[in-house]
């Protein structure tokens, strides 16, 4: 009986001792990991509309699929979006809205697609720049051949982002209010 106890005991403690290090590594990175992540929004957000100030929302509007919003000074708009495109949540980019309420441009915060097939919605201008001036949603696109779900995935996305603007433009243009 002896030799069955002493096994589970000492698993437990491996566990036990295991989970307090995950839980301490956790807290001691957290501040770092959400400083990055803000540099990198703050930094895709200047991408699309050069240098400027810009004022994080804390509201998405009921959509899962908006991860941040911000308003720049002048009306602009930056809407960060995550959906799925072959891969789950692989899409995950930052759509400029002008203070017309017409899409202006599109960042990459990170693109789960496969390389060399879906990877193509970003590494071809031609079919980020068929979204640009487009104000109404749904978004109709042409989609890259072999890359049929990435392509209907961006098209999600700027239609999501557009949604949402249009659907809350004076909350947001008021900082969330």
């Amino acid at each position: 009986m002896k030799d069955n106890i002493i096994p589970s005991i000492v698993l437990t403690l491996i566990c036990i001792i295991a989970a307090v290090l995950l839980t301490f590594a956790h807290e001691l990175t957290k501040t770092n990991i959400a400083e990055q992540k803000a540099l990198r929004f703050n930094s895709s957000v200047e991408s699309l509309f050069g240098k400027t100030e810009s004022r994080l929302i804390d509201d998405n509007f009921g959509n899962d699929s908006i991860k941040a919003i911000a308003v720049t000074p002048d009306g602009k708009t930056a809407v960060q979006v995550c959906t799925d495109g072959y891969s789950k949540e692989g899409i995950n980019i930052l759509v400029g809205i002008d203070e017309n309420g017409a899409v202006s441009g599109i960042e990459f915060v990170s693109l789960g697609e496969t390389p060399g097939l879906g990877s193509k919605v970003r590494d071809i201008p031609d079919f980020r720049e068929q979204f640009y001036g487009e104000s109404a949603y749904p978004v109709e696109v042409d989609a890259i051949s072999g890359a049929t779900f990435s392509s209907k995935g961006m098209q999600t996305a700027v239609s999501t982002a557009l949604e949402v603007y249009n659907n809350n433009k004076e909350a947001i243009i008021n900082g969330g209010k």
